[in-house]
């Protein structure tokens, strides 16, 4: 079999229309790929979500190296202020353009190439495992916790895994991730009564209570930072009213918190914190508080050691830049396989991830791919 080419995996990938949770034929093409070299696939589908199970070897007491990665793409937004069709994967000045170029299209290319040519040129004692989700741009609720559940179910065990995501800020090598801050988010409804903004005594205003609860929480210091992580951060991303008119105080208002935390908290002692300067405001007030939480994510850290190594070495080797083991970021598919076993992330530069005009350079998939194939010859030797 002659070796995949990852850019043109890549485009084939990119010209599926796969916003989540639309799959467009994306993973089938992934499956007939890994199918014809000899891989078992199987699908994980839940929800309506499309993700694909792949194992070449036998299951068992082998070894296994595991991929992570998600298919799924963010909407394009307005199609006019693209310069080039966001579905093309058109290539210009050795750029490839596209949504879901650099997020992670081309990850999940380079890494099903590699893994490909690994196995055909020199078949390893123990197995590669691929676990590629239609569900990670969303909810993430259908995605790779569906195919560990399935793994879990059919006796599918990764002794490591590296997650293909873009985790170079600038420049191709720089920075691998050995972890992720946690993620929550809080929405906060004050109650107070509605009245007339020349007789206030008769009114309730809810907006005073607000105002208090998110200086409260904004201004407080979560903490300074612990070996591995930056410090946590709090960030008000909206305060709301609905209100039109400069002579009514309204009867409610709403707003709402996003934290990232580092591994001196975790959701449940975060809600608890909240929870308590709610009650002191709302006793300060007296008006009625209404609070939701949704965790998206525990912090968490696979320690530096063999396989950041393993990681760090390949990555040093192909490019001749030492990476930097960071945790810094947004969440990932790694905070769900983390349970499962050891994980690290190295993929692109990420730098236009998300934007119109999403690119990446088509040298750095070739890097890429040939870095993951350096990865499993080295963990197999």
């Amino acid at each position: 079999m002659a070796p995949i080419d990852p850019v043109d995996l890549t485009a084939k990938l990119v010209r599926c229309a796969s916003v989540t949770p639309a799959n467009d034929g994306a993973l089938e093409i992934l499956e007939t790929l890994l199918s014809d070299a000899g891989f078992n696939c199987a699908w994980a589908d839940r929800g309506g979500i499309r993700n694909l199970f792949a194992r070449w070897g036998n299951k068992g007491n082998t070894r296994a190296f595991g991929f992570n990665g998600h298919t799924d793409v963010v909407p394009i937004g307005n199609e006019a202020d693209w310069s080039m069709p966001p579905f093309g994967a058109e290539i210009k000045d050795g750029v490839m353009y596209g949504r879901g170029t650099t997020d992670m299209k081309s990850g999940v290319a380079a890494f099903a190439a590699a893994a490909v040519d690994f196995v055909t040129d020199t078949p390893p004692d123990g197995s590669v495992i691929l676990a590629i989700t239609g569900d990670e741009e969303g909810d993430a609720v259908d995605g790779t916790t569906a195919l560990l559940e399935y793994m879990e179910q059919n006796g599918e065990r990764m002794d490591v895994c590296l997650v293909g995501e873009p985790t170079c800020p600038e420049r191709m090598g720089e920075m691998i991730k050995i972890g992720r801050r946690g993620s929550m988010t809080a929405w906060f409804k004050v109650i107070g009564k509605q009245g007339h903004s020349a007789y206030p005594h008769r009114a309730k205003n809810p907006l005073p209570a607000m105002v208090r609860l998110m200086d409260r929480l904004a201004s407080h210091e979560l903490d300074q930072g612990t070996e591995h992580f930056d410090p946590s951060t709090l960030a008000v991303v909206t305060m709301d009213t609905g209100n039109p008119a400069n002579n009514v105080i309204p009867a409610s208002c709403t707003s709402c918190v996003n934290i990232r935390f580092n591994d001196q908290h975790s959701g449940a002692s975060l809600t608890q914190w909240l929870e308590q300067e709610t009650e002191k405001v709302r006793q300060e007030f007296g008006v009625v508080i209404e609070m939701d939480i949704k965790i998206s994510g525990e912090s968490f850290i696979t320690p530096p050691g063999e396989l950041s190594t393993l990681v760090a070495s390949a990555v040093e080797a192909e490019t001749g830049v030492t990476p930097e083991l960071s945790t810094t970021g947004g969440t990932s598919d790694a905070r769900f396989v983390k349970s499962h076993c050891p994980v690290v992330e190295f993929g692109l530069v990420g730098q236009s991830m998300h934007q119109v005009d999403e690119h990446v350079r088509v040298e750095h998939i070739h890097q890429l791919k040939a870095i993951y194939g350096r990865i499993l010859r080295d963990y197999f030797t």
